[in-house]
């Protein structure tokens, strides 16, 4: 890659990953996306493994809000997206000068989210959770995690808009480290918090939020220090920056249906949540166990899909389609097998999986059961994830919008309406909808990559 000013470094960043043996470049992004993912996704578990030790109450309250939480801020993931596209198109064609010009514009995008974000926190967090019909202790507990979080996403912007520069640039080890390193903050700070341990005050599921942003504000400003003093792969700078609105576009116009495709995944969670409600706090709190667990177990899916949605973004900026397309199938193999493992475990432990969470028999017998059901989904995460990602990290994001919208729709929402209502399955019934959901989403993303339109698409 080419050397030039507030462009790519020497030494072990200048690895060109449109070269040499794809399963090895493919191993070696993937790895540290795979375990930053995991860490990364750790933030909800966190909190609830120590919410968990406040009641049935507070579970279903940081559950729901959770969900509504992620629900607002994946429209940022969304925009990551959108740079993650450029930026590696860039790299990929040597340009590291234009890289950074992306980057500079990100900042823009970042400071204007964050304000609308954290106005909506502040202003709409108990209606929110009164949508739902809980008990109003639920809405209490929710409402003061919500508020914290979405003030707090001005940390939790940044922070993600850094990690997907250096990922999408071929630098995926950094913000590894900067992953691992904030999140194991949070898991100590975290019981601090919430319990009023030491010197600390008891805050309950206020602490629980507070330890998040605290640690995700400290993982932003690292890797903001890292890319703006050359630590990384690609070395930022704001010098001769200017607004760009023409490269605004660019990056909302790819943004806008992945931030879609995303806050339609988690409004979808939320709707089925309200499908779950009328069956009792019970029910609430274990699809609430199992939707935090299944964030863990799908990240080595994710990561995998990350890493090659760089490999496709980087080659198709080499013009090389043929690789971009290859490097897409191998990492679906390799999905694929953990996915099978981790359907298998379930099976085997899914109580034992259950207890980290909550020891109450009622809700270890009714989590478990929704997790064996989950299990039959999971054995199709390979193909959801990695073909959805990597369609995406193409910059066609438009079919990944419409095979979520599509799928919810007419797939998990009639089922999630008319199984529990018309056959004796109840409550299961809604869990099946959801593993159904993951199966026809698996079919449309793999039929979709194998047209392979997606080379054609110009960012």
């Amino acid at each position: 890659m080419q050397q030039e000013d507030n462009g790519s470094r020497g030494g072990r960043f200048d690895r060109d990953w449109t070269k040499g043996n794809i399963f090895h470049n493919l191993l070696s992004l993937s790895w540290p996306i795979v375990l930053s993912s995991s860490f990364n996704i750790l933030g909800p578990v966190i909190d609830m493994v120590w919410v968990g030790r406040l009641g049935a109450a507070s579970i279903a309250g940081v559950g729901i809000a959770g969900m509504a939480v992620m629900t607002i801020t994946s429209a940022r993931m969304g925009l990551t997206m959108g740079t993650r596209a450029i930026i590696a198109r860039f790299v990929g064609a040597g340009d590291a000068s234009g890289s950074n010009h992306v980057a500079q514009q990100a900042f823009v995008i970042s400071g204007t989210y964050v304000i609308i974000m954290a106005s909506i926190g502040a202003f709409f967090a108990e209606p929110i959770m009164l949508l739902f019909g809980v008990e109003p202790d639920v809405v209490s507990e929710g409402a003061a995690y919500m508020r914290i979080m979405f003030i707090g996403s001005v940390t939790m912007s940044f922070r993600m808009m850094a990690e997907g520069i250096m990922q999408a640039s071929g630098d995926t080890v950094t913000p590894m480290r900067i992953t691992v390193g904030f999140r194991l903050l949070h898991a100590l700070l975290s019981p601090f918090l919430v319990f009023g341990l030491w010197v600390f005050p008891h805050m309950g599921v206020s602490g629980a939020a507070t330890a998040n942003v605290i640690a995700q504000g400290l993982g932003g400003a690292a890797g903001l220090w890292i890319l703006f003093s050359a630590r990384s792969r690609l070395q930022l700078s704001l010098k001769k920056f200017s607004l760009d609105p023409v490269m605004i576009w660019r990056i909302v116009k790819i943004g806008i249906p992945a931030s879609i495709m995303a806050m339609e995944r988690s409004f979808g969670d939320l709707a089925l949540m309200w499908f779950i409600s009328p069956f009792g706090t019970l029910a609430v709190a274990s699809h609430t166990i199992i939707q935090r667990t299944e964030a863990v177990l799908r990240m080595p899916c994710m990561g995998l899909g990350n890493a090659s949605g760089v490999l496709v973004g980087q080659n198709l900026g080499a013009r090389q389609p043929e690789r971009a397309e290859k490097s897409g199938w191998m990492a679906v193999g390799l999905a694929q097998g953990f996915s099978i493992v981790i359907s298998i475990s379930i099976l085997l432990w899914a109580e034992s999986i259950i207890r980290v969470f909550n020891s109450e028999p009622a809700v270890v017998e009714l989590a478990s059961a929704f997790m064996r059901i989950a299990a039959v989904g999971y054995l199709f995460m390979g193909f959801y994830f990695v073909m959805q990602n990597s369609i995406s990290g193409a910059g066609d994001t438009l079919p990944p919008m419409l095979v979520t919208l599509l799928n919810f729709w007419l797939v998990q929402i009639p089922l999630a309406f008319f199984l529990p209502k018309f056959t004796n399955l109840g409550v299961y019934g809604v869990r099946w909808a959801i593993a159904a959901g993951w199966i026809a989403g698996a079919i449309a993303f793999a039929m979709y990559f194998r047209l392979g339109r997606w080379k054609q698409k110009v960012v």
